[in-house]
């Protein structure tokens, strides 16, 4: 089942066209990996999925109903790469406001708010302000509001952005637990060498271009590095 579906998206931004007929689509639990050099249109296709800009042409399904609908919009979560949080907020806290957005309250609020915070390694930090927190500590707590509400489609946007090496592995961990509980994850990040391993398909954008479309990285024969710098190369010189 297509969870996701992209279909010959263009978008033009400060009269410069930024998506030229993007096409891919992502299937229900799958962990997507969108790939892209600076500049190459990633976070344009990200707003778009997302209801934040239009694009002049093209559609997009999500749940197989065209564009984000009040329904679905209630089983996606989102972590944006510069994520917004209210520093004057314990991580409890923080949760906690974020839990009431989709109806949770008392003792289940109260549960989902302590297993999150045990899930990205912040039971004894729970209780300080937000501002005391380290960028890897605040990127922990922004992947936990991303999931407070059990998506069935998450979005991550940089997600391993600031963290250290344990940091990164409890992401890669997560990212897979998730998948098994039957989330469908789409996200991006640069750190090619964390992330191969775990995911199912990749696409590769370049001067608004798709010009890798939902690979199977099992498929991909050599160095994955290798393979993207090569493309990216290939596709420059056309």
């Amino acid at each position: 089942m297509k969870i996701l579906e992209v279909k010959s998206i263009h978008k033009k931004l400060a009269g410069k066209k930024v998506l030229k007929d993007v096409t891919f689509s992502v299937k229900s639990g799958e962990i997507y990996w969108f790939l892209w050099p600076n500049g190459a249109g990633k976070t344009t296709t990200m707003k778009c999925i997302m209801g934040l800009i239009e694009p002049e042409q093209g559609e997009i399904f999500v749940f197989g109903e065209k564009w984000l609908t009040q329904k679905s919009k209630e089983k996606i979560g989102f972590m944006p790469e510069n994520t917004y949080l209210y520093k004057h907020l314990t991580g409890r806290e923080f949760l906690d406001f974020n839990g009431k957005f989709f109806g949770l309250t008392g003792e289940k609020l109260e549960k989902r708010v302590n297993k999150l915070l045990k899930k990205v390694g912040l039971e004894e930090a729970a209780d300080k302000r937000l501002s005391s927190y380290s960028k890897g500590m605040l990127q922990r707590v922004g992947l936990a509001q991303s999931i407070i509400n059990k998506p069935k489609l998450l979005f991550l946007d940089e997600p391993m952005s600031g963290l250290d090496p344990i940091g990164r592995k409890m992401v890669k961990d997560l990212i897979v637990s998730l998948r098994d509980d039957g989330t469908t994850v789409f996200f991006n990040t640069h750190i090619l060498a964390d992330v191969e391993s775990i995911c199912d398909k990749l696409s590769i954008i370049n001067k608004g271009h798709l010009i890798v479309e939902s690979k199977k990285i099992s498929d991909v024969e050599w160095d994955l590095e290798d393979f993207f710098i090569k493309k990216i190369e290939e596709h420059s010189k056309k």
